[in-house]
This record gives structure tokens, sequence and C-alpha cells, in this order.
């Protein structure tokens, strides 16, 4: 399989020649897509027309707008972007979608409007957008969220659908059950709301579980915090979300692991380090000076982690 390039994608649909399938397979059509090995993708095409057209129309979209959708399979949301937006890229990893989109458009004026980009988007060269629009591939679900976020410059909304839970993370508040790591890490850049749920049979195969639509506005400007940074001192805060911060930070291997980095932004910075360094105390006496020894992760917000972080990073403790 190429991989994602900015060439127009123009290769000829061919249906691979297939023997006749055996009754276990044909047992088990109901639960797959007739045409194309979606499961392959993790792809659940959209089928319902209504749904589709909801999301398109949260989008808010300009008649000036570039458009960049991830996951396109047949192109169901694709014709209804092209309807309102100046141009749309679509990266789609698997050829023989990618064909079937084509066709779809060949011969249309919203032909001109559309770039396909066949291969992975987590590797591909993005192209400059304002808005993207998404039924998200559910393995990739993470990496996109940050690959969005980390995009230069910034798009003005994403639209994007995930499994229920992914996107209840993604807008979960301090205090709440499904408040983590990920409701903090992306909550720090962007501000997120849940938009729609989308039951499972909106879709070709249907999922498992069921499905939701959130908008991504990122931050802008963004926050002057390093994500490395951020998310370090995370993967310490939510490894066990409801213990204390004091019992997290003196589980195994967090302090060896945070003196280490003390010694080298030490010798970056050409400081000595004392000779009775004792990192233990040093932790200890931020966690007290900052009110935070007995707080559980579960329950603080962004505002909280980010004073705790730079508490740290003031007495030269840094998590990346």
């Amino acid at each position: 399989m190429p991989r994602a390039t900015t060439e127009q994608f123009s290769r000829a649909h061919q249906r691979p020649i297939k023997s006749k399938p055996s009754k276990d397979a044909e047992s088990s059509e109901a639960v797959r897509n007739p045409i194309f090995n979606t499961e392959r993708f993790g792809q659940h095409i959209l089928k319902n027309p209504q749904v589709a057209q909801t999301i398109v129309d949260k989008a808010n979209l300009r008649p000036t707008d570039k458009v960049l959708e991830v996951g396109p399979g047949t192109g169901n949301l694709t014709v209804r972007i092209l309807e309102k937006a100046k141009h749309v890229t679509a990266i789609e990893m698997d050829p023989r979608m990618a064909a079937e989109l084509t066709k779809r458009v060949q011969g249309k004026p919203e032909q001109r409007k559309l770039e396909i980009m066949i291969g992975d988007f987590v590797k591909a060269d993005l192209p400059y957008f304002d808005v993207c629009i998404s039924n998200t591939p559910y393995q990739i679900s993470s990496p996109l969220v940050f690959r969005l976020l980390s995009h230069r410059p910034l798009f003005r909304v994403a639209i994007l659908m995930f499994q229920r839970e992914f996107a209840l993370r993604l807008v979960a508040r301090p205090g709440t059950e499904l408040w983590s790591r990920l409701s903090a890490n992306v909550q720090l850049y962007a501000k997120v709301d849940h938009i729609m749920k989308v039951g499972k049979n909106n879709f070709r195969p249907p999922p498992q579980v069921e499905s939701s639509v959130v908008r991504i506005v990122p931050e802008d400007p963004p926050p002057p915090v390093r994500f490395e940074e951020f998310d370090g001192l995370n993967r310490i805060v939510f490894t066990r979300r409801n213990k204390t911060i004091h019992a997290n930070f003196l589980a195994k291997g967090v302090i060896e692991m945070l003196e280490k980095n003390y010694r080298t932004w030490c010798a970056e910075q050409d400081k000595i380090v004392e000779d009775d360094l004792d990192m233990k105390a040093k932790v200890e006496e931020v966690l007290t000076e900052t009110g935070y020894s007995e707080q559980r992760g579960a329950k603080m917000s962004v505002d909280d982690l980010l004073k705790l972080l730079a508490a740290f990073h003031e007495i030269g403790v840094h998590f990346a």
C-alpha cells in the first residue's frame, strides 16, 4: 500500500477475484461489510444520511474553507462536505474505498474540489486545513486527536466521531468517573463539547459499541506548556487516580526517574548537583507547599495540574 501523498488518486477500481464462499463465511457476512474488509482498518461506514448531514452542519462550513476528512470510506460524509467547502483533502487507508469515492464524484464539478490521499493518517504530511471532519477508525482515535492538536497552523474546529466511551473521556470533568489523563491532556489545548449520540445501527457493519460526535476547538494561542512535560506529570498523577498524589509520587521508580531528570537538567544549566541531594524530600516539599499532597488525581483540574507542574519546574524537577 502506498503511503499518504499529496498526489490525487486515480487508480481504477478492480475487485479481487474471489472463490465461492464457504458456509462459515456466509454466516459471518451479516456482521461484515460485503464489499470492503472494513474490519482490517477498524472502520464502520456511516449509512444514515440524516446523521451524516447533521455532522457536516455542526461544522458550520464556510465557502472558503479547506476541510480535512479522515477515513472517508465510500464518501457519505465527503459528498456533503463538498457541497459547502472550497476544497476537501480526504485521507483513506483502503485503496478500494478511495476508488469508490473517486468514482462517486467523477465527471462532477465536485471532482475538482477533492483530493484523496491513500495511506496512514498518523504518518501523512498534512496539508493546511480550516476544519477537520472524521468518522474516526477506532484504533487511531487517540493519535488522531493529538496529531490534530499539534498541527500548525491551528485549525478552527474539528467535528469527530468516536466510540462513546472515548468521546465521554474527552469531555469528562474533574471529579467524575471518566476524568483521566486523556481528559486533562486534551482539555489543556482545546475546548471539547459532546454534540450527539449515534447508535450502532447507523453503521455498516454495525459496531459492537455506541458512538458519539464531539466538537474540538483548539485554544488560540495555545498555552505555553510543553506537552511532554504536562503529560509526564499526568502519567504519575493518574497512574492510580483515586490514590493521593503523595502516594503516586512515592511509587516505585518515580523518585529515581525524577532524580535522573533533575541531574540532566542541572547539567544542561551548568548547575552543580548538591552532594546531599534528597529527591524524595524535594518532591514532598513541593507537594506540601502547593497543598496537593493529599489531593487525588481524580479531582484535580487542568489549572491544578498546571500549578503543580510550575512548582516542580521552579526547583528544576522535570518530567520529560
